[in-house]
């Protein structure tokens, strides 16, 4: 049996989705920067994409900046946010996904900003009495705060967070590309500067995304060339990703509800079935339904004997899953995210995630190919 559960790595492209981008693919094939009919064509492609995207977030389309992906839109928010405005305090999280913390800790070495990072306790919980007190004391920081984990999947509380920014005047950036897809993101209410999206995390193709920029900031491009997103980045649009991007978000939206309960049983009876199966088995992070990403699950496991073969032996037995962040994968370096929270580095932990195409099978195998593992090597 194959199976696989590394869903916060990537998903697999939806049927529809496909079938958009292939129509696009075989009828479509001009520049959007140019002005005869079959550019003119490609463009009416790339702005109705906005236009949907747009919708869904309650935003205008003038907001929408298409990328590469959440890693090219977070440093284009974090590098142009302070490098315009002037900024030189900033502030983010030790468990912050690397596209955030390495732009940022890169920053802090050129001598452009001082980086603060805000205390986490054992389950990942960040503190925002800190972070209170580090804004009183720093008018017009800037604060880069993720919507939720990837490793461990711990939700933060976003709306409390851009009300502490809007009353000490600071920039909020939050990295959302874990919750794009799986959270409504109402942006009319929700006071933030910038927000994230990789259309591969939500059975979108890889190789597209997008950064919402609110209208009242102005800042430059990062990517320097051409004219193109009015502009703000340089480069020929990747077309067919962008309609793919927006196919899958709009489908995302249309069944979120239905999905997400789906998933949030699916992890629920796994949690069930580990604890039932492998004595002393704990888990990273929160994992209280409103307070955890339904797609993310992190494991520690008793089997200390496994700490250095336990993902190599489930990739043999045919599952797909995770120790960390999959942007670390083939790395000697252990996972800063569980470094940071103090995770027992002698228990082996696994991050399992899910998508709307798992099954209550598929973890029947999986906590049964784990209870096997961890018998034999007691």
């Amino acid at each position: 049996m194959q199976v696989y559960f590394d869903n916060a790595a990537t998903t697999a492209l939806d049927p529809e989705v496909i079938k958009v981008m292939l129509d696009v693919m075989d009828n479509n094939f001009g520049n959007p920067s140019s002005i005869h009919s079959h550019g003119r064509q490609v463009k009416t492609i790339v702005e109705k994409a906005r236009k949907t995207i747009a919708n869904l977030l309650h935003v205008s389309p003038a907001e929408i900046f298409f990328t590469s992906g959440g890693t090219e839109a977070d440093n284009m928010a974090i590098v142009r946010s302070i490098t315009d405005f002037g900024i030189t305090h900033a502030i983010t999280s030790p468990i912050e996904h690397h596209a955030v913390l390495h732009t940022l800790e890169e920053l802090e070495k050129q001598g452009k900003v001082h980086l603060d990072l805000l205390h986490v306790d054992n389950k990942g919980n960040l503190d925002l009495n800190q972070l209170e007190e580090l804004l009183s004391s720093n008018p017009r920081t800037f604060v880069s705060i993720m919507h939720a984990n990837n490793e461990i999947g711990n939700l933060n509380d976003i709306q409390r967070i851009s009300e502490l920014c809007q009353q000490y005047n600071a920039i909020f950036h939050s990295d959302t590309v874990q919750t794009m897809g799986h959270y409504p993101h109402d942006l009319g209410h929700l006071k933030i500067d910038f927000i994230t999206g990789a259309a591969h995390k939500f059975h979108g193709p890889k190789g597209v995304g997008f950064l919402y920029i609110n209208a009242n900031n102005k800042i430059k491009p990062l990517i320097y060339g051409g004219a193109q997103e009015r502009n703000m980045r340089g480069g020929t649009e990747n077309v067919y990703g962008i309609a793919g991007l927006a196919k899958a978000l709009e489908l995302a939206y249309e069944h979120m509800e239905e999905h997400q309960a789906y998933i949030q049983a699916l992890k629920s009876y796994m949690i069930e079935e580990l604890q039932k199966a492998i004595p002393d088995i704990d888990f990273n992070g929160v994992i209280e339904p409103s307070k955890s990403l339904y797609t993310v699950l992190n494991v520690s496991f008793p089997c200390s004997d496994l700490a250095d073969m336990l993902l190599f032996n489930l990739d043999i037995s045919g599952i797909s899953c995770s120790g960390g962040s999959a942007c670390s994968s083939g790395t000697d370096i252990g996972s800063h995210v569980l470094g940071a929270i103090k995770t027992n580095s002698d228990r082996p932990s696994v991050r399992f995630s899910f998508c709307k195409n798992n099954t209550k099978e598929e973890v029947d195998f999986v906590v049964s190919t784990l209870k096997e593992l961890c018998t034999k090597n007691k």
